[in-house]
């Protein structure tokens, strides 16, 4: 008997054109279970780069713009029914708000916003016309990620006492933005970035995976804020010290000034009986450390995995999987949830899927904006 499998997510695509690099990861990661089939996009801030980027990577329909994009797809019966927002972060706000308001789901990158308020806007107006809002914090697909966060809500590293993260890169040692790269370029505007550098772009995710695998709830913090790189008008290297609700203490460093490191995401969290380590560039394997017996090294695809690392695996252990797979993931249980929203096909959505929503997007925002006035004190105890 043949298998049937739902009709795929049709989706469109806002940014990814000429010279982005996170366009086509995200690409690659919604084709790569078979989910979804990308059919539109306003891939470039100008029309021409817009369409020229369409007709490269044979879109069905290519638009000029978002905004012209948004209304006519919600018009169409084979509009597409979620976008994929991959932009620098100032277009983040205005183009979720043209396709909420249109009716389709809304997939977006981290930061959400460049304000919190345009944050909780963004909440209001889902809630309001009844979509999904998924943002992509891609590390929480990781299997080995999903190991830790069972063994936590399991109770395997009992009371947590203190958690460790760090997410340190290299790439901005020196003033790259002052050559033209596009990336550094609009990383380092605030005007594009808003008022974070260093502390939007990859603090977040730190925070965010530090938040996910614990479930921990910051109360407040002490931030120092730097930016190392004579004439770099926003932040490189930020430094945070956390206190949890309960009396867990944290400690988060980010770092796009670090030489030595490619994309050193790592995180240690340490409990009554036992302490766990994941590394983002070693990523299927995390160590677990009961207290007082040996170190165990636990790969993703053994049996000494939990279901739901499992349940995120695609290839027998031993075969690497890494960053597109983990945002692939993350696209296929977005796919999930959007399938069982469809009207009059309401379909039971599994309880294991879980992705980062417009509330993590939300907590990211709260993190940024607390740390900055935190640190604009001389590193004050700032309450969130």
């Amino acid at each position: 008997m043949a298998t049937t499998f739902p009709p795929r997510v049709r989706l469109g695509m806002v940014g990814g054109g000429e010279g982005a690099f996170i366009g086509a990861v995200h690409r690659i990661a919604a084709r790569l279970d078979d989910h979804y089939t990308l059919v539109a996009g306003a891939l470039s801030s100008t029309a021409e780069k817009s369409l020229r980027s369409g007709a490269a990577i044979g879109l069905e329909r290519t638009y000029p713009d978002y905004e012209t994009m948004a209304r006519e797809e919600a018009a169409r019966p084979d509009g597409i029914e979620a976008v994929a927002i991959v932009t620098p972060n100032d277009q983040h706000a205005p183009a979720a708000e043209a396709f909420l308001k249109a009716g389709i789901h809304v997939i977006c990158d981290k930061p959400v916003t460049t304000t919190l308020k345009d944050a909780k806007r963004l909440k209001a107006l889902a809630q309001k016309h009844g979509r999904l809002f998924a943002v992509t914090h891609n590390y929480t697909g990781y299997p080995m990620v999903r190991h830790a966060r069972r063994l936590v809500a399991d109770g395997a590293l009992g009371t947590l006492r203190v958690v460790q993260v760090e997410y340190a890169q290299e790439w901005l040692t020196e003033r790259l933005e002052s050559t033209g790269q596009k990336q550094a370029g609009w990383r380092s505007d605030p005007k594009r970035s808003g008022a974070g550098g260093c502390i939007g772009d990859i603090g977040t995710h730190a925070y965010n995976l530090a938040d996910f695998i614990t479930g921990l709830t910051v109360e407040s913090l002490s931030a120092e804020v730097s930016s190392f790189v004579k004439g770099r008008v926003l932040d490189d290297n930020v430094q945070v010290q956390l206190r949890y609700a309960g009396g867990a203490r944290g400690s988060l460093w980010a770092s796009q000034v670090a030489p030595g490191n490619e994309n050193g995401l790592r995180i240690r969290v340490y409990g009554s009986k036992a302490g766990l380590e994941w590394m983002q560039e070693h990523p299927n394997q995390l160590r677990f450390s009961p207290f007082g017996q040996p170190t165990q090294v636990i790969s993703r695809g053994t049996p000494a995995a939990s279901p739901d690392a499992a349940r995120v695996s695609r290839v027998p252990s031993g075969h690497p999987e890494g960053y597109l797979e983990g945002f692939a993931n993350l696209y296929t249980e977005i796919a999930a949830a959007i399938r069982a929203a469809r009207p009059g096909k309401r379909q039971r959505l599994d309880k294991a899927v879980t992705f980062p929503t417009i509330d993590d997007g939300i907590k990211g925002m709260v993190f940024i904006e607390t740390a900055l006035k935190s640190s604009a004190k001389d590193g004050r105890w700032t309450k969130l």
